[in-house]
């Protein structure tokens, strides 16, 4: 009988990381659950006793703080197998506005935050030649959205980065995993002014993530459609898509 694999996984609290964790402990994992929320990672662990699940309340801006979870999770269950670094926020913000901390915000978590929860396992993970590290992108940033600046920017950099650390760790036989969702129906999605097509929910993403991290399959969107999307976004030339998303709706800029 195999081991269960062990899990660590980032902004768990709520939205996609809840459903990732929900997914894994369906199928028996060792959990480890990072977010700003104790009460709510708590919550999840008592909703799931037949489990080894291991909370910690820390912010994933705090680089030592994540470091020093990231071993007390190994000290107590060993290096784990998927790294899934999934927390992330998202606000509207202008230039010309006021909006510039907003902008250091959203690339501190969804950027920096995604690079300071690899950091602790990278090492180890390279040591064993084996494991996967899971980056939560986005659809967002293929394009600029008029509105979503700093969103869409810290997309962008999060799946640059991700895909020069997959080259990175292909000689160590260690599998980097980008996942570029479109809309998912969240708590972060609800707040949305705006029509959402192909929404999905949660809970049917967080199954296809896995099986996808399972195939290590180094680039995927889900749902399939948005995929397309993304495509047809990706090779729009400029002035078409300048003229296309002049008045496209905007994400409500982040209370000053």
């Amino acid at each position: 009988m195999s081991s269960p694999l062990k899990v660590f996984i980032t902004g768990a609290s709520s939205g996609i990381g809840e459903a990732l964790a929900a997914e894994y402990a369906r199928r028996g994992a060792i959990l480890g659950l990072v977010a700003r929320r104790g009460d709510a990672l708590a919550a999840f662990q008592q909703s799931h006793p037949q489990n080894a699940i291991s909370v910690y309340s820390v912010d994933v801006r705090d680089a030592d703080a994540l470091a020093q979870t990231a071993q007390q999770f190994i000290a107590e269950h060993g290096c784990p197998d998927i790294v899934i670094a999934n927390a992330g926020i998202s606000r509207g913000a202008v230039t010309g506005h006021g909006d510039l901390q907003t902008f250091r915000d959203v690339m501190d978590v969804n950027y920096f935050g995604m690079v300071a929860t690899f950091e602790p396992f990278a090492q180890l993970m390279t040591d064993a030649r084996k494991g996967s590290l899971v980056g939560i992108a986005s659809v967002a940033g293929v394009r600029g959205l008029p509105g979503s600046g700093a969103y869409s920017a810290s997309k962008s950099a999060a799946t640059k980065y991700l895909e020069a650390l997959r080259v990175e760790m292909r000689p160590f036989d260690v599998s980097v995993v980008t996942i570029a969702p479109g809309y998912i129906r969240t708590p972060m999605t609800a707040r949305n002014p705006y029509s959402m097509p192909f929404l999905m929910d949660a809970d049917r993403f967080a199954a296809k993530v896995a099986n996808a991290i399972a195939r290590k399959t180094r680039f995927a969107t889900f749902p399939w459609q948005m995929r397309v999307v993304a495509m047809i976004l990706h090779v729009a030339p400029r002035w078409l898509y300048d003229a296309g998303f002049e008045k496209a709706p905007r994400k409500p800029r982040a209370a000053q």
